[in-house]
């Protein structure tokens, strides 16, 4: 009995040792600060994979997103172009509540997602309808983003189900300055040309 006890109470331990405890605000002060929509208007390119929770490697993929920014919501339309030749879009709106607040939706986005925002970092939660063979999973995001010198932006979003992290999402984002670029970054892109 004592033995069980002891093992509910580590598995309690490490289940909630492992949901993050970071907050935006732990970022306060941090440079380059990050606005959402500045970074993101205009080019966009990313470089990604997606790592079960064993730390194996499942998908690698390379995005080209076009921001356009109003005044007050910023469209990011999304190209992803996978390893293994599978191809996905996906179309973001995102609105600026205020300084530090944004709510975004998309079509395999389930209900709004929302971010905060505060010194170099961004915290980017939303539940979402994720492909897998040929349905889907409703699973969370929990995605945080840090702005670096020189202008490269790191993603790690920990994806999970039911309270359970079924993987990690590593994505590195770089503006693009001209079209030529574009095509340099990507060599899958040039030699569909």
């Amino acid at each position: 009995m004592v033995r069980t006890v002891l093992l509910f109470s580590f598995l309690v331990f490490v289940l909630t040792g492992c949901s993050g405890s970071m907050k935006t605000e732990d970022f306060a002060g941090k440079e380059p600060h990050f606005v959402l929509e500045d970074y993101f208007e205009g080019k966009t390119k990313a470089w990604g994979m997606f790592h079960d929770r064993f730390g194996n490697l499942r998908r690698e993929f390379v995005v080209d997103i076009t921001g356009t920014w109003d005044g007050t919501t910023l469209i990011l339309d999304e190209e992803f172009d996978y390893a293994d030749g599978e191809k996905d879009r996906r179309v973001w709106t995102i609105k600026k509540i205020d300084e530090t607040t944004y709510s975004g939706t998309a079509g395999d986005i389930f209900g709004t997602a929302s971010g905060k925002t505060s010194g170099n970092a961004l915290n980017w939660t939303y539940d979402m309808d994720l492909k897998v063979g040929d349905g889907s999973w409703r699973v969370k995001f929990d995605d945080w983003m840090f702005l670096q010198p020189g202008g490269v932006l790191l993603n790690r979003a920990a994806v999970s189900k039911w309270g359970f992290e079924l993987g990690v999402v590593t994505i590195s984002f770089s503006r693009v300055e001209n079209d030529s670029d574009a095509t340099a970054v990507n060599p899958q892109k040039r030699a569909a040309e």
